[in-house]
């Protein structure tokens, strides 16, 4: 062989290369999706289902538990039968007219605020599970500590934008325990926090610990979501007491509902994905209605959470082409009324292994897909949401925030496309030194949370880690991080709050 002449680059990597460019620095934090939405239907087929849903509405109606909602809806000029409410399309039009189709979610830091409409992408860890599970403590029953850790794990992310309730709080009475998350969320996080419509008393314990907590007078609160709730329904086709009345008491407050049937086919909902389509939007556009009813303009999230289940077993079932195709459709549904959806992904697995990683990612794509505008359970969800799993919340969130880099887009200007550095290399030669590469090499490419990129013999040699395993050092690192910065005078005032209040016999959820 002849010898090859040397590039440029080797003839300076002896150089000074000068000082290191400064560490990445990509927004996380407002994403917008860059991907083309996905039909699943004909828009023919699309207006269909929307007009089946308004006959469904009108025909067979809406079982309604709570009294002051039927009220609200009778005042509206609906037929009203015991507890069922029956609804024309002209109801339900007026409703989606006075929807606002974009959002200010006000968050505890303003660099975190959000806007919440169609193209946002917004992402949110597991929520609602009962247990809680790391490779350390193993499976348990939810604990405050473990709402805490979890609350400074979804902090630590900056591709989570929103609080949900990771776990319930078991070792807490459910007549404190919303005093007990919200000042774990307030404490512990600077992001959009949830509140559980779980009847009113609590919930307006939760609003004025947070409007305390962040200086708003009343009128300040109300002209701006600064919490949220996820209201479902009971399918099919009832609203009961605690979630109605939660949908009136947030619109009455100018926070921010977001409505979620969750229908899985062929258990409380048809079989097939448009026929469970059908009652989620149906089922979505009722409790829409009572939102606007109560309140115009009161922001409101259309969702839906629609998979299948395993038909040998009754068990739900999670990432599946059903679940897939769901999204899709919903994400058509919402598109039809111009409101910010929000979808799920999520996983049936019992542990954190392939099966758990397939199904939440092949979940979340339908959600990208779809155009959802908030993807929950997108890290950390395992068993249908009995359990929420420290590892998992990790190892996901490596797609999680690979996906937000793509948000980010990419430039193909003069400076990327290097004329300069394709001038300094050489036939055969190579790239890492060159001025480009050199100004770059710490700032171009993304940075992974937990992916091991090192050969098999660097692997072996620091241990021969796998993922979950990994993830594990990784969550008790992030758990050593500081918070944010807080207002100790009102960490002091809101505890105060919380000790009259739990003295006065805290506040039971309604059932």
């Amino acid at each position: 062989m002849t010898d090859q002449p040397r590039s440029k680059s080797r003839r300076r990597r002896s150089a000074d290369p000068g000082p290191r460019p400064s560490a990445r620095t990509t927004n996380y934090r407002q994403l917008r999706s860059p991907l083309p939405t996905m039909n699943a239907v004909s828009e023919d087929e699309a207006a269909n289902i929307h007009a089946s849903a308004m006959t469904v509405l009108k025909d067979l109606g809406m079982r309604v538990l709570n009294a002051d909602a039927v009220e609200v809806f009778r005042t509206a000029g609906a037929r009203i039968d015991g507890d069922m409410v029956f609804l024309d399309q002209d109801i339900i039009d007026a409703a989606l007219a006075s929807a606002p189709k974009s959002i200010p979610l006000i968050a505890g830091a303003r660099h975190r605020d959000l806007t919440l409409e169609l193209g946002a992408l917004v992402f949110q860890p597991g929520a609602g599970c009962p247990h809680a599970t790391d490779l350390l403590r193993g499976r348990r029953p939810g604990t405050s500590q473990d709402f805490r850790e979890l609350i400074q794990l979804t902090q630590a992310f900056d591709a989570l934008h929103m609080l949900p309730p990771l776990v319930e709080p078991q070792d807490v009475p459910t007549h404190l325990r919303h005093y007990d998350m919200t000042r774990a969320m307030l404490t512990g996080s600077d992001k959009f926090p949830f509140v559980f419509a779980r009847g009113t008393p609590q919930v307006m314990d939760c609003f004025e610990m947070i409007r305390e907590f962040r200086g708003l007078s009343d009128a300040e609160f109300k002209a701006n979501a600064h919490c949220y709730t996820i209201v479902n329904t009971n399918s099919p086709r009832t609203l009961d007491i605690p979630m109605a009345q939660g949908l009136m008491d947030f619109a009455r407050a100018g926070q921010m509902s977001i409505v979620t049937p969750f229908t899985l086919m062929g258990a409380m909902a048809p079989i097939t994905v448009a026929g469970a389509i059908t009652l989620s939007h149906a089922e979505a556009l009722a409790a829409i209605t009572l939102v606007q009813l109560t309140n115009p303009g009161a922001p409101v999230s259309y969702g839906t959470f629609t998979s299948n289940v395993d038909m040998k077993s009754g068990a739900p079932a999670f990432g599946t082409p059903e679940h897939f195709h769901a999204s899709l459709l919903a994400g058509q549904m919402a598109r039809m009324i111009g409101l910010p959806w929000r979808s799920a992904a999520g996983s049936a697995a019992n542990i954190n292994d392939a099966q758990a990683a397939n199904e939440t990612q092949f979940g979340l794509w339908g959600c990208l897909l779809a155009g959802a505008s908030v993807v929950i359970h997108s890290a950390g969800w395992l068993e249908g949401g009995l359990t929420i799993s420290y590892e998992k919340l990790i190892t996901d969130m490596e797609v999680v925030n690979m996906v937000a880099d793509l948000c980010a887009g990419m430039k193909a200007g003069p400076d990327e496309i290097g004329l300069d550095a394709l001038r300094e290399v050489a036939p055969q030669g190579h790239f890492f030194a060159t001025t480009q590469t050199m100004a770059r090499y710490s700032t171009e490419f993304y940075e992974p949370v937990i992916a091991d990129w090192s050969n098999i013999g660097q692997w072996e040699a620091n241990g021969a880690q796998d993922a979950s395993t990994r993830a594990t050092g990784k969550w008790q690192e992030l758990l050593k991080q500081a918070g944010p910065n807080i207002d100790h005078n009102r960490v002091a005032d809101l505890d105060a709050y919380i000790a009259k209040r739990s003295a006065e016999g805290g506040a039971p959820p309604e059932s």
